[in-house]
């Protein structure tokens, strides 16, 4: 078998290029050695494959040269969706809500656009968009910081014998929020991202707590947020 410089130097990238499906790559080394003059049965030895495989791919190259080496397109229906489809279900994920709720599902962006469900989870899937997902961020600016974590994961790694910890941790659900900088929108392989920081305006507070051996929960509302208060709160 004769190789031309061009042929030979791309099977040679296919062969060796980490990106080829191994498949292309396993066909291209086959050729390269065909070109060699070896046998078919020497070449299956030598790669740990059958003499009708190196028979099969050395055919298909001499009637088709590269070509016969690609994968040939399969059977099956045409396709239904078109380029502009997909446009519009990426751009009405991407930029609006529906009515009725916060976030797109498959079954509302379906309805909307007339579609299967099946076929709007493909295509979310094939442009990484997960609508359902949010994700916060929170960039501290505590020149303490660092001192403070090393506390708290000190009581974790080294906890002091006859000490009672207490975690706490502020929630914001019946809190009037905004948060201090823009929403960043969902974007392909992206998800939705707000800031961990907010501005209250008006806020009711709520002191709760969890006995872990009893399971019951212990809550006080209050009018302030303040050390006052929640000493109250523990001394009850």
């Amino acid at each position: 078998m004769i190789l031309t410089a061009d042929e030979r130097e791309t099977l040679e990238q296919w062969a060796r290029r980490p990106k080829t499906a191994q498949a292309l790559a396993q066909r291209a080394r086959i050729v390269l050695a065909c070109a060699t003059d070896r046998t078919n049965g020497a070449i299956a030895i030598a790669a740990g494959i059958t003499r009708q495989t190196v028979g099969r791919w050395r055919t298909r190259f001499v009637r088709k040269r590269l070509n016969g080496l690609l994968d040939e397109p399969r059977p099956g229906a045409p396709r239904k969706i078109m380029d502009a489809e997909v446009e519009r279900i990426v751009r009405l994920t991407l930029e609006t809500t529906p009515r009725d709720a916060t976030h797109w599902s498959t079954r509302a962006m379906a309805k909307r656009c007339g579609l299967s469900q099946t076929a709007v989870s493909r295509i979310w899937r094939a442009f990484a968009l997960q609508p359902h997902r949010v994700k916060t961020f929170k960039l501290s600016k505590d020149p303490l910081f660092i001192d403070k974590v090393r506390d708290i994961v000190g009581l974790y790694l080294d906890p002091p014998d006859k000490a009672l910890v207490l975690c706490v941790d502020e929630k914001a659900q019946i809190q009037a929020l905004d948060r201090t900088q823009p929403v960043l929108p969902m974007r392909p392989g992206q998800a939705e991202r707000r800031s961990h920081d907010y501005t209250r305006h008006g806020t009711t507070t709520l002191f709760a707590a969890l006995d872990a051996k009893s399971g019951a929960v212990i809550g006080e509302f209050h009018r302030r947020h303040r050390a006052r208060e929640f000493r109250t709160f523990l001394d009850t």
